[in-house]
C-alpha cells in the first residue's frame, strides 16, 4: 500500500465515523472501513479527473460512496444481520441499504472531501 494511502485511509475512517456520530449519534466499526476506502478513492478521483469540474467529481464521489454503502449494507446488514442502518422507510431506497437522499448527501460532502483528500495527498507527496 502506498504511503499516501496509509495516511488517507485513517483520516477517512475517522471522518466518516465522526460524521455518523454527529448525524445519528453512533457508528459501527464497518463504517470506519468504508470511510477509509472512500477517502482514498476521493484522492484518486481528484487525480484521475484533474480537468473535470468539482461538481462532476462530486457526482462520481456520490456514486462511489453509494456503491460502497450498498456493498457494506449487503454484507453487514443482510448477510451478517448486524443492523447497522435501515433505509427501507426512506423514499427511493434499494433493499433498505441505499437511498437517493443519502446519495445526494454524499455528493454534497464530496464537494468538500475530494479537494481535501487531494490537498492531503499533495502535501504527503512533497515530503
Amino acid at each position: 500500500m502506498k504511503k499516501t494511502n496509509l495516511v488517507l485511509f485513517p483520516i477517512g475512517a475517522l471522518g466518516y465515523g465522526l460524521i455518523e456520530i454527529l448525524w445519528r449519534g453512533y457508528t459501527h466499526i464497518s463504517m470506519l472501513l468504508a470511510g477509509g476506502i472512500c477517502f482514498v478513492f476521493f484522492a484518486k478521483i481528484g487525480e484521475r479527473f484533474k480537468k473535470a469540474n468539482l461538481l462532476t467529481k462530486a457526482v462520481i464521489g456520490s456514486f462511489f460512496v453509494t456503491f460502497i454503502e450498498l456493498i457494506f449494507g449487503i454484507i453487514f446488514n443482510i448477510i451478517l444481520k448486524k443492523g447497522v442502518w435501515d433505509y427501507s422507510k426512506m423514499p427511493f431506497n434499494f433493499k433498505g441499504q441505499i437511498c437517493l437522499l443519502y446519495s445526494v448527501f454524499w455528493g454534497v460532502l464530496s464537494l468538500i472531501f475530494i479537494p481535501l483528500s487531494v490537498s492531503v495527498k499533495g502535501r504527503l507527496q512533497k515530503e
